[in-house]
């Protein structure tokens, strides 16, 4: 999956496709832009050759030869994949046609199967049956995308205005924002319990404003007939969010905007352009984030930046603990593109923009054609979080006797406290080594602790630790925690 392969993206879908005949495959994160390795199969050989992509035979002794070069490696790690995630698309059906979708788009021209449900569906049918749910183009304030102000003459916007109040009286709702966040709620519950949502575009930031304002108006009198709440941006509940906090709504339906979450609208002033924008992949250990390997994996870590309703985050706007999986700077600007966390059981994923191949696309332009850009690194990212739920992988891991909490996140100071509680009963004295790791696997501090059973705490001075993400793995024998840690100087 480096510069030589033929076809990135269709590459993905021959993997999904031996998932679905229960063909082992595991992911080589961080070995040549994420390669691929499988059982040398007749299944195999079809389905890279039917897809024209470009793959290398090799003996046992050879395979396991790398996978002994790449365990070795720091940075790089394997994953094994599982299963063949069941993929559905949120796409209210009356929009479908007029707000194309980039990930729609990419499905289909890989082939990797996919069910589109609406409202409805959300609300009244069991969602545990699909491991990875994206969101459409959407505005979840039910604000119908703030294209009042522009488009309230033009008919479809009239059709879609229709449509989504004729859907919320159905569903028994007295206005569509109502609706909407009853939608993001049922998401939410859905991450809870295991699933994994992506969202692009308005989804990502309308997503996390619905679930703040709730049992507030926060939708203006010319869109949806009544006044909103002029006290809102005060009554804002922040605790209800995913990823955002801090942030205040606009309330000009002449606005193209929501919030001040979104950096479209500062962008051009800050002097980005077309011919700088891009915005950079960290190269995360696949031993220490393997989740955020798998998220990152690419042949290129500059990618292509693209605007969209919703074009960047900012970054002050996010909360502690998100991280932070692509980031734009200039000399006057930087800008959130790409970031995730975890929400109960499952985890979450938000991209900025539109489409990965249209840098300004609008409303009615035509879909551009993957055929030209097989090897799109924009489009990887959204495949790369298609294919994460076959690994059953998370950051951070390892259940077993002992409980690990470290605090404050985000560290500001010097001071790192924490809590270790070991299963065995208080006695005899245990060795407990305390390490750190940078987001590339590389050890920057270790300390050696002498502690008993029970509960112990502990602080950690760190005066000459940089900012950034780190990884705090505590062992005693055989007993592994291990704890996100975000530095902020």
């Amino acid at each position: 999956m480096d510069s030589t392969q033929t076809d990135h993206l269709k590459a993905y879908a021959a993997v999904y496709a031996l998932l679905q005949e229960k063909q082992p495959v595991q992911w080589l994160l961080n070995y040549r832009g994420g390669s691929y390795l499988t059982n040398n199969s007749e299944n195999a050989r079809k389905a890279m050759a039917s897809r024209g992509l470009r793959y290398e035979i090799m003996e046992e002794s050879e395979a396991n030869v790398l996978r002994a070069k790449i365990g070795a490696d720091d940075l790089q790690g394997i994953a094994q994949l599982e299963r063949a995630p069941k993929v559905a698309v949120y796409a209210p059906l009356d929009k479908k046609e007029t707000f194309d979708d980039a990930v729609m788009n990419l499905l289909n021209h890989v082939g990797i199967p996919y069910e589109v449900i609406g409202d409805f569906d959300v609300l009244n049918k069991d969602l545990s049956k699909y491991d990875w749910i994206h969101l459409h183009h959407e505005d979840f304030t039910g604000q119908y995308g703030r294209f009042w102000a522009s488009s309230q003459h033009t008919q479809w916007y009239r059709d879609m205005v229709t449509a989504e109040e004729t859907e919320a009286k159905k569903l028994g709702f007295a206005k569509v924002a109502q609706m909407k966040l009853a939608v993001v709620k049922r998401l939410k519950l859905f991450i809870a319990e295991g699933g994994h949502l992506f969202a692009m575009c308005s989804a990502t930031d309308s997503y996390d404003i619905a679930l703040a304002a709730e049992g507030m108006d926060i939708v203006p009198q010319e869109i949806d007939g009544d006044p909103a709440d002029a006290q809102a941006n005060s009554k804002l509940k922040y605790e209800n969010c995913l990823a955002f906090h801090g942030f205040t709504l606009d309330m000009n339906p002449r606005e193209y905007e929501f919030s001040n979450i979104d950096t479209y609208g500062t962008r051009h002033r800050k002097g980005v352009s077309e011919r700088n924008d891009y915005f950079r992949l960290p190269a995360y250990s696949a031993k220490n984030f393997p989740a955020y390997a798998m998220l990152t994996q690419n042949h290129v870590r500059n990618v292509k930046g693209f605007w969209g309703m919703s074009t960047g985050f900012d970054k002050v706007l996010i909360k502690p603990g998100v991280e932070i999986l692509g980031e734009l700077k200039t000399e006057r600007m930087a800008e959130a593109r790409y970031i995730a966390g975890a929400h109960g059981k499952g985890a979450w994923c938000f991209f900025a923009g539109h489409d990965p191949e249209d840098y300004q696309h609008r409303v009615g332009e035509a879909l551009p054609d993957l055929s030209k850009t097989p090897g799109s690194p924009g489009y990887r990212l959204i495949l790369n979080n298609v294919l994460r739920p076959a690994a059953n992988v998370q950051d951070p891991a390892s259940p077993n006797g002992m409980s690990l909490q470290a605090w404050p996140v985000p560290l500001r100071g010097t001071v790192l406290n924490l809590a270790i509680t070991f299963s065995q009963p208080a006695g005899a004295a245990i060795k407990t080594d305390v390490r750190l790791f940078n987001v590339s696997g590389q050890l920057a501090q270790q300390y050696t602790l002498m502690l008993s059973g029970g509960e112990n705490m502990q602080t950690l001075d760190l005066p000459e630790l940089a900012a950034g993400t780190y990884q705090l793995e505590v062992q005693a024998g055989s007993e592994v925690k291990r704890q996100k840690i975000v530095v902020e100087k």
